[in-house]
């Protein structure tokens, strides 16, 4: 059976039912039925036999197939083992697949160790192999996911995903909008983003109640470069804005208390040309940067602890 009939959603129902089981809502399993779409996902992420590319949410791997026969290794990560049996079945033979059946995340700070250990193994194997997360993620992973891997400091290249169409915006949300927040910041800070594409739910099965989007994320290594700790700025961007309504100086005085005093955070703030009043979300992402330097530099890390 060729890609595109095992994409079909005739097919899928099929399967699914002959194997007794549905797709489960709560895992977020939205399975692409759009063989065009699917290779346009592909395409974009421009592997070759140098990539380690990495799929979170293998499903039944009809994307692993096509991921398979461009890069250099597949390192893919599915928690439901119903359809992790059928995804080892359509990947049968292919010998640069490496399955996982685990969640994809330790916590909604990290990735399982089991998926770093295993994308470092295959990136260890050439000096000149370059990761790239090439994927459609379900929905209620995929910030922690694009997150917390370029968290990691591994030496990412490209990432293509779909992502719900809101949480596409929210990644590029400008200051001063309510999607404006510490995800926005974060990508922002070391991230080239783009929108390749808006799609529609009749493209997916079962059909998600919201528009989806196909995402590029590049690496920005200037921008990236500004961060003189990005653990600490990690930690930073998310204490500022579980409390984004509050004025930032009364914001950081609670979150870092014992740490920093409320003079020298006005100081910190006045030097950036910051009021008292100016809140989280109404300060550029440049200028967050710069103020999570110079807390840095003022309190040190030990504070992370305290997070």
């Amino acid at each position: 059976m060729d890609a595109s009939e095992r994409q079909t959603r005739t097919h899928l129902m099929r399967m699914f039912d002959a194997n007794g089981f549905h797709p489960r809502s709560d895992l977020g399993q939205n399975f692409l039925i759009d063989l065009n779409l699917i290779e346009f996902v592909v395409r974009h992420a421009e592997l070759d036999s140098r990539d380690v590319a990495l799929e979170i949410g293998t499903g039944t791997g009809g994307m692993t197939t096509f991921l398979a026969a461009k890069a250099g290794h597949v390192v893919t990560v599915e928690v439901d083992k119903n359809v992790y049996k059928l995804a080892l079945e359509a990947t049968a033979g292919m010998d640069n697949v490496t399955h996982l059946l685990t969640d994809a995340l330790k916590n909604k700070n990290q990735l399982h160790p089991d998926v770093l250990e295993a994308v470092q193994r295959e990136l260890a194997r050439d000096p000149d192999r370059r990761l790239k997360l090439t994927a459609n993620l379900p929905y209620h992973v995929a910030a922690p996911i694009i997150g917390n891997l370029i968290a990691t400091g591994m030496p990412w290249d490209r990432m293509v995903v779909t992502v719900q169409f809101e949480m596409a915006e929210r990644m590029m949300a400008p200051p001063r909008t309510a999607e404006y927040g510490a995800m926005a910041i974060w990508l922002q800070s070391q991230c080239r983003i783009q929108i390749l594409k808006k799609l529609g739910p009749q493209v997916f099965w079962p059909r998600p109640q919201v528009d989806s989007a196909v995402v590029l994320l590049t690496p920005d290594p200037e921008k990236a470069a500004k961060i003189e700790n990005r653990e600490f700025f990690h930690d930073f961007l998310r204490r500022v804005f579980t409390l984004r309504r509050k004025h930032l100086c009364g914001a950081m005085v609670t979150l870092y208390k014992g740490h920093i005093t409320r003079p020298q955070v006005v100081e910190l703030l006045e030097g950036l040309k910051l009021g008292e009043n100016t809140r989280a979300e109404e300060v550029d992402v440049a200028t967050l940067v710069e103020l999570s330097n110079r807390m840095v530099r003022l309190i040190g890390t030990a504070c992370l602890s305290d997070g």
